[in-house]
């Protein structure tokens, strides 16, 4: 259980985390510069104090790594070439030990930053080779300086390339894992239409041949009764197994229609709703943002019958309330939002107490069914809110056309 709430917390906390993380290099840093593995000289005089003060404040810098990446590696290059400038050509600095790095181990997790958290890598590279540079100090060859730079200044980007695209291809498998969720609901939607169909061309056979039978008889009964009311019953008889067989017919025909036959505009239906919703004295603004096309089709429909319902309630429940309908389209979603102001007047339990039979519950699942998420309730403002959030595609037989 600690295991899985120290994932969380971490998220949550993010910046804490790198705080710390900050704190505990300067404090290594520190460590290891006294120590003689870096920059420190033997006798050390007020310029090295001040040195080790600043290298710690840009060690410090590593709690904006997330934030600001490349002003992290620009801080620890530029003490970098400090230093090293510093000790030669200056001359003012002299270190202990010739042969060791001057940048701070902090350059391992700079380095690391700007790839992982930026999207522009251009600026990123030559970021990485300036500084690169600056560490290994090519114009004072060393094969040991140079290695060991080139590994602080390396293995952090190629730490970055790797958990960036295990991080693309864990969303990518994610994503893929939610669409067959979402497709296989609807196979078993299919199936059972399917097994729906099958039924109804079971019963229409059985049912079929026995008020065939019926009417056959009854016909038969007609022209051979002795006297005219058994006559006259027998016709009676026959022309309602007719009726039957025809009503059975029109029965079997609801039965099969598949349920993609649905008929309920789409998002493009989304003005007429808003108009007719003003032509009855409610005002209703209409924002949309983003590219319509980018619905499919179950999902248009869906939050065709949220934005009816949400208008129809406001009629109903907030009379002289004005609407604020917003849509937005991206390409992994769809929003929704009705928000209504309070009601100028009370409402009309002639209205109120009619109803189409799809309410706000009906639809919310319905909404999950595909997915997405209905939220309808006050709000602050004495007003009303309803927000749906659906994910743009779902596939359905008439998207793959």
């Amino acid at each position: 259980m600690s295991g899985a709430r120290s994932g969380p917390w971490l998220r949550r906390h993010r910046l804490a985390v790198d705080v710390a993380i900050a704190v505990a290099f300067a404090v290594v840093d520190t460590g290891v510069t006294l120590a003689g593995g870096s920059w420190w000289p033997d006798r050390p005089d007020p310029l090295a104090w001040i040195l080790l003060g600043a290298q710690a404040l840009a060690c410090a810098s590593l709690a904006l790594r997330r934030i600001a990446p490349l002003t992290v590696v620009a801080v620890l290059g530029l003490f970098t070439l400090t230093v090293t400038l510093l000790i030669a050509p200056a001359g003012v600095l002299t270190p202990a030990h010739e042969g060791n790095v001057w940048a701070p181990h902090s350059t391992v997790l700079a380095a690391y930053g700007p790839l992982f958290h930026r999207r522009e890598r251009r600026t990123a590279y030559l970021a990485l080779a300036a500084f690169t540079l600056v560490v290994m100090r090519p114009w004072e060859p060393s094969f040991t300086v140079m290695t060991i730079g080139l590994l602080r200044t390396a293995v952090g980007p190629l730490l970055a390339l790797y958990f960036d695209a295990r991080r693309r291809m864990v969303r990518a498998l994610v994503e893929r894992a939610e669409r067959a969720e979402r497709e296989r609901h609807l196979l078993a939607e299919q199936a059972r239409a399917e097994e729906r169909a099958r039924l109804a061309a079971e019963m229409h056979d059985v049912v079929t041949h026995r008020v065939s039978l019926m009417v056959l008889q009854a016909g038969a009964l007609r022209v051979t009764a002795p006297d005219e009311p058994t006559r006259r019953a027998a016709e009676e008889l026959r022309a309602a197994g007719c009726q039957a067989l025809d009503e059975l017919r029109d029965l079997v025909g609801i039965l099969r229609t598949a349920p993609d036959g649905d008929r309920t505009p789409s998002v493009t239906g989304f003005p007429d709703l808003v108009a007719e919703s003003r032509a009855v004295g409610t005002p209703t603004e209409l924002i949309e943002s983003g590219d319509p096309a980018l619905a499919s089709p179950v999902v248009g429909r869906t939050a065709y019958r949220v934005l009816r319902e949400a208008l129809t309630n406001v009629r109903k429940h907030a009379p002289g309330a004005e609407v604020t309908v917003r849509v937005e389209y991206d390409a992994t979603r769809v929003r929704l939002t009705v928000h209504s102001t309070p009601p100028t007047a009370g409402p009309d339990s002639a209205l109120t107490g009619t109803g189409s039979g799809l309410g706000i519950a009906q639809l919310r699942q319905r909404i999950e069914l595909l997915h997405g998420t209905l939220r309808a309730g006050p709000r602050p403002d004495g007003g009303f809110g309803v927000e749906a959030t659906l994910p743009s595609y779902v596939p359905t037989p008439e998207s793959a056309v």
